[in-house]
């Protein structure tokens, strides 16, 4: 299987097979007998090119989704070997989360920043993107793409306009399973108090959990008339309100498994246990189960009480429109930045949907980075100059413009003379 040209390099000194020349040898036998028509593959019409067949395992410039061959391609400065070092030895899912973690940090500490919050209002939203090969993770979404073509869903965390978690998921789970994932999981210097999801990332039992673990749930609900809504004391009428209570919760249930409700909280909190572990054995739990009808039960009350305070508060439902808007502006962004191969997901392995997942965030966070300091220079010279510049009006400008930013052409990267990365 491999070609007369490489043989002479097969083998290592000590007579051992070199697996590299192997494997690329392989490779350039079965691109020979595609092309010739020899073998036949059922995925063969979505061939790619052999430099992108070689080095695509690389997970450096994922999140542009050009891979490391077409990366080296379009710069003048790093060379393929410096790539596949820098993807073999630093480029990981822990690093890539520390790295994020930096530049997160570093936009809220920015002054500027505060005009568009502190951060303490989080939301959350999938993003669904394409994906060619064959995975656990992809699946048919008629939606947006037919009943042949499959895809992913990368759900993303966003404080402001910075993206603190991402995950990737199946398109066929619902999303709010990994809420609360995302809020536990970061380690920014954001303390997050007030979450809101649109109508996808909602259940009943947020609720109650979010509540124990010191959030406030704060969904976008789509249709409050059909929600329903309880109260705590069967015997107290409500006059007005009483057609719209379906009925009373069980408070002598809460007092009874409090402490285990509790003890639930803090393994969630603590990573003993996975919130969407947690979430899943609680949908599926038996009618018996008295731990999982208790949290339904301070679900109720917790979500009777905001939907209460959604249906008579403008100033809230304006809030939480406001943070969603801001996570579609941000996804806009993240589809300019994943513009290689038609923005879809070539790989099927978890690890690199992932890692590619992770470092378009942390592309579109250096963006959101750069937008910031540069919108902060800009109205420094404007006062400076006498033209008045308010919060209030500094506040509708979004730092997630992205017409300005190039895609195609060369990219350039500059180093310190001490940080000259090994060729």
């Amino acid at each position: 299987m491999v070609p007369p040209a490489l043989r002479p390099w097969l083998r290592k000194p000590d007579g051992a097979v070199d697996r590299r020349v192997w494997e690329i040898g392989l490779a350039m036998t079965v691109r020979d007998a595609l092309k010739s028509g020899d073998l036949y593959l059922a995925a063969s019409k979505r061939h790619v090119s052999f430099a992108h067949m070689i080095y695509n395992d690389a997970r450096w410039a994922q999140g542009t989704n050009l891979g490391l061959a077409q990366m080296a391609n379009h710069n003048e400065e790093v060379s393929v070997d410096t790539l596949q070092h820098v993807a073999k030895w630093y480029l990981h899912e822990h690093t890539i989360r520390a790295a994020n973690a930096v530049i997160v940090d570093y936009m809220h500490r920015l002054p500027v920043s505060t005009v568009w919050g502190d951060g303490t209002f989080s939301s959350s939203d999938g993003q669904r993107f394409g994906i060619r090969g064959r995975s656990l993770l992809g699946a048919l979404y008629p939606r947006y793409y037919g009943y042949y073509e499959r895809a992913v869903t990368v759900y993303t965390h966003q404080a402001n306009f910075s993206v603190f978690s991402t995950q990737a998921i199946s398109c066929c789970e619902r999303e709010a399973m990994y809420v609360l994932e995302g809020l536990l999981e970061q380690d920014t210097i954001v303390k997050h108090r007030e979450h809101t999801t649109d109508t996808h990332g909602y259940t009943e039992h947020l609720f109650g959990l979010c509540f124990l673990l010191g959030f406030s749930f704060m969904p976008r609900i789509a249709d409050p008339s059909h929600q329903g809504l309880y109260t705590m004391d069967r015997e107290v009428r409500y006059g007005a309100l009483e057609p719209v209570f379906q009925g009373a919760v069980d408070v002598g249930l809460i007092e009874e498994q409090w402490d285990q409700l509790v003890r639930l909280a803090a393994s969630m909190k603590h990573r003993t246990a996975k919130p969407q572990d947690v979430m899943q054995r609680l949908v599926n739990s038996s009618p018996s189960d008295r731990l999982a009808k208790a949290l339904t039960a301070l679900s109720r009350i917790v979500k009777t009480i905001y939907v209460l305070r959604y249906l008579n508060d403008p100033e809230l439902r304006a809030r939480v429109q406001l943070q969603l808007n801001r996570g579609e502006a941000r996804h806009a962004l993240a589809r300019r930045i994943f513009f290689a191969e038609l923005g879809e997901f070539l790989p099927g392995d978890y690890e690199e949907v992932m890692n590619k997942a992770s470092c378009l965030s942390l592309l579109s966070n250096a963006v959101t980075a750069w937008n910031i300091v540069k919108i902060a220079t800009i109205v420094e010279e404007l006062r400076r100059s006498g033209t008045v510049v308010t919060d209030d009006d500094l506040a509708h400008v979004w730092p997630l413009a992205r017409a300005h930013v190039g895609t195609y052409g060369t990219y350039r990267f500059t180093f310190p003379a001490a940080q000259t990365p090994r060729s």
